[in-house]
Formats: structure tokens, C-alpha cells, sequence
């Protein structure tokens, strides 16, 4: 987008976009509290999807779905992807047809309305200065999912401020091999430049998923889990770089 379709943007962003959002999180948060509490959570699931296909139709976002037939809808899997911005949320939740839990940051469970909701919709909240921890709540929390819902990773932890791939943390790949779950690698491409992190510079633009094949996690020493996880990381990065 060039500087005066930005600047005719500012306008529409803050009048529009952003009021949007605001009352899109609310209404569909305190449904999802009433539904999560007298149905299961995989009920839940379709208004994440409404919220998440809503709020990028606003910016609006077009979303590419690449390497579909590497997943299954009604399959479980511990899904790994690389952040690098917040619009990663709704493009994967929205458009990738799994039943999608996410791994949170135990402070996000305080935010009103939106922590009660995202526990309703089955999301696992971790305290990730503690490693043990973390890795307990996310075994605890897969016992009460049901055989369809997967777990999501961003596995370097956080947002990359540069755009480049960070180091990816364990937890992920434990994980994937206590439960025999596979790894579904998947690369989100362009998120930064509709959503730049630590910024509300919200401008329209593409963004792409691209699903890989799935991993397993084999059981083995430590050398052979590193191994997997620097190939997942290899896979998830290689697209960014072309």
C-alpha cells in the first residue's frame, strides 16, 4: 500500500476497525462463556472461527491457505508456527479448519471477558517462567480435550521484532512426544506487515499459511529431539527466506 492509501486508511482504521474489534472480542467472548458453560468446548470453537474470519474481514486481511491436504480437519495435532504478529491469532484460528486450542501466557487468563472466554474455549494457560510448570498444566489440560482438538505453539515464545525466526523452546516437542501427537509445522507469511509488533500500525494486506508435512516425535535421547526440533524450525523458516 502506497503512503496516500495509507494515510486515506487512518481514518477508516481508528473510526471503524478498531471500535470493531473492540465490540467483535466482547459480544463473541461473553457468547462463548454461555456456550462453553452449558456445552462442550469444542462448541465454542465455531465462534472463534466467526470472530477470527470477522476481525480480518474488517482490516480486511486476504488470507492464502497453502499445503491443505497436509492436515486433517478432525485430526489432532500440536500445530508449530512462527509469530510475528498479533493478526496471527485470527488468520490460523480462522482459516485453517482445526479445532484449535492455544497455548497462552497465564497473565492473558486476568484480561476481563477475553480470559474467561479463551478458558471456555479450552486454551491452556502457562506460566512460562516456570518450565516444569508449563509442561504440567499442558498435560493436565490435554486430558480434559477432546480426540479432534489440537494444540498450538508458537514456539520461539514470543513475537520476532525482526522478522526473523527465533530459537524454538522445547515444551512444543515434549509434548508432541508424550502424547504421540505429530507435529504439524506451518509457516505464516506477511502478519508483520498488516500488524507490526509492539505497533497499532494496522494496514490491509495479504497473508499466508503454508501447512507442512506432519512430524513425529520420536522417543530418544536429547540429541535426537534437538535434531527434530532445528528440522521443524529449517521447515517453518524456509519459506520466509524466498
Amino acid at each position: 500500500m502506497n503512503r496516500i492509501l495509507k494515510w486515506i486508511y487512518q481514518p477508516y482504521k481508528w473510526v471503524i476497525v478498531m471500535p470493531f474489534m473492540v465490540i467483535n472480542t466482547l459480544v463473541a467472548g461473553m457468547i462463548c462463556i454461555v456456550v462453553g458453560a452449558f456445552f462442550s468446548r469444542d462448541a465454542t470453537n465455531a465462534l472463534a472461527v466467526i470472530w477470527s474470519r470477522l476481525a480480518c474481514g474488517i482490516v480486511p486481511v486476504k488470507v492464502k491457505l497453502t499445503g491443505k491436504k497436509n492436515c486433517q480437519q478432525r485430526h489432532a495435532y500440536v500445530v508449530v508456527a512462527n509469530h510475528q504478529s498479533m493478526v496471527d491469532i485470527p488468520v490460523i484460528h480462522g482459516f485453517m479448519g482445526l479445532h484449535i486450542k492455544w497455548v497462552m501466557k497465564q497473565e492473558l487468563r486476568k484480561i476481563p471477558v477475553f480470559g474467561t472466554a479463551c478458558h471456555y474455549l479450552g486454551c491452556i494457560f502457562i506460566d512460562r517462567s516456570r518450565h516444569d510448570a508449563a509442561i504440567q498444566s499442558i498435560r493436565q489440560a490435554k486430558k480434559r480435550m477432546s480426540a479432534k482438538a489440537s494444540v498450538l505453539f508458537f514456539a520461539e515464545g514470543t513475537r520476532s521484532r525482526d522478522g526473523q525466526v527465533q530459537p524454538f523452546k522445547k515444551g512444543a516437542f515434549v509434548f508432541a512426544r508424550e502424547t504421540g501427537l505429530p507435529v504439524l509445522p506451518v509457516t505464516i507469511k506477511h502478519s508483520r506487515e498488516v500488524l507490526p509488533p509492539d505497533s497499532l500500525n494496522l494496514i490491509p494486506g495479504p497473508v499466508e499459511i503454508i501447512v507442512h508435512r506432519p512430524v513425529y516425535v520420536l522417543p530418544g535421547d536429547a540429541g535426537r529431539l534437538e535434531d527434530t526440533i532445528e528440522a521443524v524450525r529449517t521447515t517453518i523458516a524456509g519459506p520466509l527466506n524466498g
